[in-house]
Formats: C-alpha cells, sequence, structure tokens
C-alpha cells in the first residue's frame, strides 16, 4: 500500500485491496497506479464531492483526464474510493472548485 499527499496535506492511502476493486470496475486504468497517486499529489484541479470527498483531476493527454476521488476521513488519514478516465470536462467541473 502506498500513499499520496493530497494539497490540503492529508496522507491519502490507496490500499491493494482498492486498487484491486478500481482495476475490476476500470480495466483501463491496469498499469497507471502510479499516475492514480501522482493526481491526488500534483493534480490541475480539486473539486468538491457530494457527500464529503473529493475529486482530483488530472490531464493525461489532450481531452482525456484521470479523475481520482478520495475522501480525508481526519487530518492524517485518507483513502481512494475510486478512479477513472473521462473526456467529459463536465463531470467535474460543474462542482465546486476548491484547488488552486
Amino acid at each position: 500500500m502506498r500513499t499520496s499527499i493530497s494539497k490540503r496535506g492529508v496522507p491519502i492511502r490507496l490500499p491493494d485491496e482498492r486498487w484491486l476493486h478500481i482495476t475490476q470496475g476500470h480495466p483501463e486504468l491496469a498499469g497507471y497506479y502510479y499516475e492514480v497517486l501522482d493526481a491526488i499529489q500534483n493534480p490541475d484541479g480539486v473539486y468538491e464531492g457530494q457527500r464529503g470527498e473529493y475529486l482530483a483531476t488530472k490531464e493525461t493527454e489532450t481531452g482525456k483526464y484521470l479523475v481520482v476521488i478520495y475522501r480525508e476521513v481526519n487530518a492524517d488519514d485518507g483513502f481512494v474510493i475510486t478512479a477513472f478516465f473521462t473526456r467529459r470536462r463536465r463531470v467535474f467541473e460543474r462542482r465546486r472548485r476548491l484547488w488552486p
């Protein structure tokens, strides 16, 4: 299990069981483990979710975005919920932008 630091300074865990779950549902993400962690630490933008989660976004190629959804449990712990690729910017841009 590896962690990444969110823009709010919270360590975000990506446990092996969660990565397996993500890649079973989104097999196109296989091989993008480190890119998922990087999107949390070095996102292009961070948006507010509907239930207290955060959406970190990173453009991986022109018009294609990696979206990582994670939750910060407290100031010292958080975890990845899921991740996916999208070409629809509206998936995250209709939400409130928190960073930058």
